[in-house]
């Protein structure tokens, strides 16, 4: 009979590697912008700018971006047309508006989470930091936290796929692994992804001998 090891695959308090986010902005003014992204340069982000939606469009599907500036007014595309066929080709990046005023519509679009955040010309490179740090720090420290959760309840998990199971202690299992799978998707640490495929590996195979010993007629 296969044995669980009730010994975690990965070290205790693994973290998400700090990476170089790449950027885009689009603003059909990014020559005047230059400071800011010379700012953001400095502080170790990669930036890449063109100065209409159309470019953007097209680089966002050469390119995966962390996160991407879009000003709201520019010729030709706008920027929330812009935001639309962006997200087809991203649709979990998260896109900053930036807009001259705070107009009803960018609001709604908010609210309906296409846009991450939104900031209001004239904008300042401190103002630009603290939205980057609070849309993709943010999303780190969730996904390192819900790591570091998992890790704390891996065993626990083990020692109860090695138990004798009932029905309702099976569906609560399976909704357990559910909200797992759920809180450690779109994480950076795939290490933790492969455990806890293995540990649903495990259960599947634990619930056919269930199923097995319990129903066969």
């Amino acid at each position: 009979m296969r044995t669980f090891s009730t010994e975690p695959l990965a070290p205790k308090g693994t973290t998400i590697p700090l990476m170089t986010a790449n950027i885009l902005w689009a603003d059909d003014e990014i020559d005047l912008l230059r400071p800011h992204v010379l700012f953001l340069q400095g502080k170790g982000y990669s930036v890449d700018t063109v100065n209409n939606g159309l470019d953007a469009v097209e680089k966002s599907k050469a390119k995966e971006y962390d996160i991407i500036f879009l000003d709201e007014n520019m010729p030709g595309l706008s920027g929330l047309e812009t935001l639309n066929r962006i997200k087809t080709v991203q649709p979990h990046v998260p896109i900053i508006m930036i807009t001259k005023s705070e107009e009803e519509h960018i609001m709604e679009e908010a609210i309906g989470g296409k846009i991450s955040d939104y900031l209001i010309k004239p904008v300042n490179p401190n103002q630009i930091l603290l939205s980057l740090k609070k849309n993709l720090e943010g999303r780190r420290l969730v996904s390192e936290r819900s790591n570091t959760n998992y890790q704390q309840q891996f065993r626990q998990l083990a020692m109860r796929l090695g138990d004798r199971l009932g029905p309702e202690e099976w569906k609560e299992l399976y909704s357990e692994l559910v909200r797992w799978e759920l809180d450690l998707s779109g994480g950076q640490d795939q290490g933790m992804t492969e455990i806890l495929r293995s540990q649903w590996a495990e259960a599947n195979a634990q619930f056919c001998r269930f199923v097995g010993d319990n129903y066969i007629e």
